[in-house]
């Protein structure tokens, strides 16, 4: 059975984004995509909402045959299936990529049941439906040292779920953690 992993990229307080909706401190260094890209080789499918889709889309013409992690990671994000959620986009241009109205934790306990490879989900509002619905196996955090005071949270509010510690790395400034649910 696959795992459903959920990873952010995220400011010490704990935003995605700031206030504004940016996130250009979060951009990875060379290390760091390296790392990001050997855990995304590990995801057959990624589960999208519409504003991670939106910023996501950027891979699907980025180029492949560029040297370096960006262009592995452009490679990556091709190979695998896209699930993108959303009540008001009318089509998906992405390749691999279909569209469902809602978010139906059913239809993804079945997807982690019969796929090979983990499931990857995207974007926090998305993250929280999957932690609500208790299927959520894996957090992966990269926690930036910066502070940005308001924006999108990574973590849900309202609830409680105990993790276990799996690993805790340092990339130059940036610190890795990998927490696992506990059963």
């Amino acid at each position: 059975m696959a795992r459903l992993r959920y990873t952010a990229i995220t400011s010490l307080d704990g935003y995605v984004n700031d206030a504004d909706g940016g996130f250009d401190w979060a951009a990875p260094s060379d290390e760091l995509h390296g790392i990001i890209n050997e855990q995304e080789r590990e995801v057959g499918t990624q589960l999208l909402g519409r504003r991670t889709y939106d910023v996501m889309r950027y891979w699907e013409t980025a180029p492949g045959d560029v040297p370096g992690p960006m262009g592995e990671f452009a490679r990556i994000w091709r190979a695998c299936d896209k699930v993108v959620y959303s009540r008001t986009l009318e089509d998906v241009t992405a390749a691999r990529t279909r569209l469902e109205p809602e978010f139906d934790p059913v239809a993804v306990e079945a997807l982690k049941v019969s796929s090979v490879l983990d499931l990857g989900i995207g974007g926090p509002t998305l993250a929280a439906e999957a932690f609500r619905a208790g299927l959520v196996d894996d957090v992966y955090l990269f926690v930036h040292p910066v502070l940005v005071g308001g924006g999108t949270r990574a973590l849900p509010d309202g609830i409680r779920l105990d993790l276990e510690l799996v690993a805790l790395d340092r990339v130059g400034e940036v610190v890795q953690v990998h927490h696992r649910v506990r059963a």
